[in-house]
């Protein structure tokens, strides 16, 4: 049986609607075997994030390297880094082990708005994590971040999506759920030459939490198949929809959105294309 291997790189959702919980979540559903690095426990539920208690640098690498001289990787996503200590040493393990089909979640801001990056850590992230990257999947907040720009319209989108583009990654994905797309949603995706729009009609719901966790696990499944970019970010599209329209109401806040949701859509011939 040949089994392909996702690595998630993130932090641990006591709440299991983010994080690495999310992220295993959509590897199973998806048929690929998952494995995770942890890089900081949160006490964490629909509510918000109540605390944060990071990993060293060192229990980081130890774990990479575990997976890394048994397991392997065919693909890997990084979500919640915390530090430019942990970022630095989650590249060089990347290096190390010359891994390939990376995806990059630069995760900033929880949903309830508690901050999950330090600020020198951007800088990292930029400098060392996005020239490793296949693709990067920053949502509009993030991107703003990490280009310095203003991003308001759709042109706005891809001239982040070219910056990002030129500091080294092989594609982009700029998500759109915090744009003001009207009864729209359009996540944009730019391969260096081409941009593509994937537009869905917006869910009224509070239920998205992990969504970017969702999103970029499913992308990292896919490559670990051996789907050519665009069309995991169009199956992890797909995927993402699916768990928000059937959401659980799970939680008195932002509830999680549903992973099996998916697969029950395909088997009864009623996913969104």
């Amino acid at each position: 049986m040949n089994v392909k291997h996702a690595l998630t790189i993130a932090g641990s959702d006591s709440g299991g609607g983010a994080g690495i919980q999310a992220d295993l979540k959509v590897f199973q559903e998806l048929q690929v075997y998952g494995m995770s690095a942890i890089t900081a426990v949160t006490a964490q539920n629909t509510l918000g994030v109540h605390g944060v208690y990071p990993m060293t640098v060192e229990a980081v690498e130890a774990q990479l390297t575990a997976v890394g001289e048994d397991l392997g990787v065919d693909a890997l996503k990084t979500g919640m880094l915390f530090s430019s200590e942990i970022i630095k040493g989650v590249a060089n393990k990347i290096r190390y082990y010359e891994w390939k089909n990376i995806v990059i979640d630069p995760v900033m801001i929880a949903k309830g708005g508690s901050k999950l990056l330090e600020d020198e850590a951007v800088t990292a992230i930029i400098h060392d994590l996005i020239p490793l990257s296949t693709v990067i999947t920053p949502n509009i907040p993030e991107a703003e971040v990490l280009t310095g720009a203003k991003i308001v319209t759709i042109k706005d989108r891809k001239d982040a999506a070219v910056s990002l583009s030129k500091m080294g990654t092989k594609s982009v994905v700029i998500k759109g759920g915090h744009a003001e797309d009207g009864e729209n949603v359009i996540d944009l995706f730019y391969d260096g030459e081409e941009f593509y729009e994937f537009k869905n009609i917006r869910k009224n719901t509070v239920n998205t939490h992990g969504t970017g966790c969702t999103f970029s696990a499913a992308i990292a499944a896919e490559l670990a198949k051996g789907k050519e970019i665009v069309e995991a970010v169009r199956i992890a599209v797909m995927f993402t929809q699916a768990a928000i329209k059937e959401d659980l109401n799970i939680g008195q806040g932002h509830g999680p959105t549903n992973h099996w949701a998916y697969n029950r859509q395909v088997n009864r011939g009623s996913i969104d294309e």
